[in-house]
């Protein structure tokens, strides 16, 4: 079997580390390729009715602390510096989801750890990312401005990107034909958890200045309490299947999450935007809410368990990268 697969198929049975021979790879002997199963893609991860209601109530809380940074008036802010907002769109809507079929392609992982992989492109912005671009001294106004265009767009394009490009991945359709996927029933939970928050926090953010100013820290603190707890919670609740997997989960989520960092700057960059704006696109590129992406993992894909890793992992790691290269960014501004 392993002469017939290419060297990523290679490399990628040596990093999945499984008791079985399981391999994803394939075999051109014939006129049609032939796929062998990964039981990663058999694998459900559950959450009870009652930490759903949970989680739900969490991620409305967490989009409630972002918007207590928005204004009305950072929307407006967009003429400040149009063409960087549009080379993070471009980044985050169009390359990126381009990059993540490559790597898929490449790496030819299970099906559902590539539905994650194209999920988690689609996500919005995280919510550190405001957190992030501040600590690296970049360019917070354009950070704020182009987080709350997106997470607004998230409403649309997170559902309408994710049921497009997922298209693209090879050997997807039995898989994704086995869920009813339905654009406005995902459109809808993102409005109810999402969309509505934000315009709430917002709206108190203006009616209540003062008010927000003191409560603004206490509430951010206590949002990115939850965020974490979230992750921590998925990834402990099936550190079993972890520990199974976790080589090539590590492995893809190094290389996707690289190439999202890489996108945001490395465009920015070709388009000569200022430094600062490019590592600013840099961390709106490379931080994304899997939070967001687990909630919708758990509603409409019943847990499927490649996709809830991808995810869970991805929200870990995207954080670990963009601290370390907020804080290498930060010492070269001292010096």
């Amino acid at each position: 079997m392993h002469g017939k697969c290419g060297v990523f198929s290679t490399v990628w049975y040596f990093f999945i580390g499984m008791q079985d021979n399981t391999l994803i790879c394939r075999t051109f002997t014939g006129e049609n390729p032939t796929l062998l199963m990964h039981p990663v893609d058999a694998l459900q991860l559950h959450f009870n009715p009652d930490q759903m209601i949970v989680l739900n109530i969490a991620m409305a809380f967490l989009m409630f602390g972002v918007a207590l940074d928005v204004k009305p008036g950072d929307f407006r802010k967009v003429v400040e510096f149009p063409k960087s907002v549009a080379v993070g769109l471009l980044a985050q809507y169009l390359i990126f989801p381009l990059l993540t079929l490559a790597i898929i392609y490449l790496f030819r992982p299970p099906v559902s750890v590539a539905m994650g992989m194209v999920l988690v492109s689609m996500c919005p912005s995280g919510n550190m990312t405001n957190f992030l671009v501040h600590f690296a001294r970049a360019n917070v106004a354009l950070s704020v401005t182009l987080n709350a265009i997106i997470i607004l767009l998230a409403t649309v394009v997170t559902p309408a990107g994710f049921l497009f490009w997922s298209k693209f991945i090879p050997d997807s359709e039995a898989l994704r034909q086995s869920f009813e996927i339905k654009f406005f029933d995902m459109a809808l939970i993102i409005i109810e958890l999402i969309l509505a928050p934000l315009l709430f926090g917002m709206f108190l953010n203006r009616r209540y200045p003062v008010t927000i100013a003191r409560i603004r820290p206490w509430i951010q603190r206590i949002s990115l309490l939850i965020f974490f707890t979230i992750l921590v919670l998925a990834l402990f609740g099936n550190r079993d299947n972890l520990g199974n997997y976790l080589g090539f989960v590590f492995l893809l989520v190094l290389v996707h999450n690289i190439a999202a960092i890489s996108n945001g700057y490395l465009l920015g960059r070709i388009a000569r935007l200022p430094e600062l704006d490019c590592r600013t696109l840099a961390f709106e590129s490379g931080v994304h809410n899997t939070a967001l992406g687990l909630l919708l993992i758990f509603r409409f894909f019943n847990g499927l368990g490649g996709m809830a890793l991808i995810a869970a992992w991805w929200g870990i790691w995207d954080l670990v990268t963009g601290l370390g290269l907020a804080a290498w960014w930060r010492r070269r501004i001292e010096k």
